[in-house]
């Protein structure tokens, strides 16, 4: 009774920091959905009666829109999942909250520029692939505007991002001679139920992310880029083993470390890294990154700020989304 009790508040804590953190400022409607669910007692205990990794807050709203479409107010929202528990459960359960967010190139780019050309790109929670194109998107960084390396096929996305001062902005796109992602769960972009999830995954009040993500779908619809089913834990070396000696081998991931609960796995993954001659860049919540988190103690922070780092040094805060980058000096 007392852990059914403990793990309702974590529930509840959990939602209201959702609201209050992380959709604050980019989905009002999500934050006061978020709120709603994090003092509604059988919503929580909805969540509950599910294993600890599927009850995050992306999941259920991402389940929600994906199904049914978001209502427009909390009420709404807390009906419809009492009135289809069923089917919501069964989706959370089958889910992957996969945000396969290519914006998140624009503030990979300024470190992937300063490596020695070509690279071999090997993404870890890779999902559909989309971030491991680089080289066949454009950006605008303020005045500056860096073209794809190469232009064929449908027109590429321009992500747009606001450089802090310092930030070394590339003057070409990066040269990239191979690539290939592992996941757990690929996402093929030839299911349009696949990319239906992809879009559900897109928070109201952020749509002007939508043209882009499907702009970047097309691009690796023309050419797929490889992922493997795989983890992260044990399936790294074998696909690195793969990549060409000729090329600098960069293993890179964004927002995957949450989704490896124990701490002694996450070092283990840097080792591994390392082993495989890789150079590491981690683009996650500073916390998770081993070896870091004394390096940044006295930096402030959003709760939802991503740490770029390179090889376990701290080089910028950047936006989940690819929206900024903020050189640390």
């Amino acid at each position: 009774m007392l852990e059914a009790s403990i793990g309702r508040r974590d529930i509840a804590a959990r939602y209201e920091s959702f609201a209050r953190v992380d959709a604050a400022g980019r989905s009002p409607l999500y934050a006061r959905i978020a709120a709603a669910l994090a003092i509604d007692r059988g919503i929580v205990e909805f969540l509950g009666e599910l294993p600890p990794a599927k009850r995050q807050p992306n999941l259920l709203l991402g389940v929600v829109r994906y199904l049914y479409g978001t209502p427009a107010e909390p009420a709404e929202f807390i009906e419809l999942v009492r009135d289809h528990a069923d089917e919501i459960a069964a989706t959370m359960r089958a889910r992957r909250t996969q945000t396969n967010e290519p914006a998140r190139c624009a503030t990979l780019l300024p470190v992937l520029a300063q490596l020695p050309q070509p690279l071999a790109l090997l993404e870890v929670g890779a999902a559909a692939g989309l971030c491991l194109l680089p080289d066949r998107y454009a950006y605008h960084y303020g005045s500056v505007r860096i073209e794809p390396r190469e232009s064929r096929g449908p027109d590429p996305p321009v992500f747009s991002c606001r450089p802090g001062e310092g930030t070394p902005l590339p003057r070409r796109n990066v040269d990239v001679a191979w690539r290939a992602g592992l996941d757990l769960d690929p996402v093929d972009l030839g299911d349009e139920s696949e990319v239906r999830w992809l879009e559900a995954l897109v928070w109201p009040g952020e749509e002007y992310r939508l043209p882009l993500l499907r702009a970047a779908i097309e691009i690796a619809r023309t050419d797929p880029p490889r992922v493997v089913k795989g983890d992260l834990r044990a399936d790294l070396p074998a696909l690195a083993a793969s990549a060409p000696a000729e090329a600098t081998l960069v293993v890179f991931h964004t927002a995957v470390l949450p989704y490896v609960s124990k701490s002694s796995d996450r070092s283990e993954f840097a080792r591994t890294v390392k082993e495989v001659g890789a150079v590491w860049i981690a683009n996650e919540g500073p916390e998770l990154i081993p070896g870091v988190a004394a390096q940044i103690i006295r930096e402030r922070m959003r709760g939802d700020d991503f740490l770029m780092c390179i090889d376990g040094r701290p080089v910028a805060w950047t936006d989940g989304h690819g929206t900024w980058i903020r050189w640390r000096r």
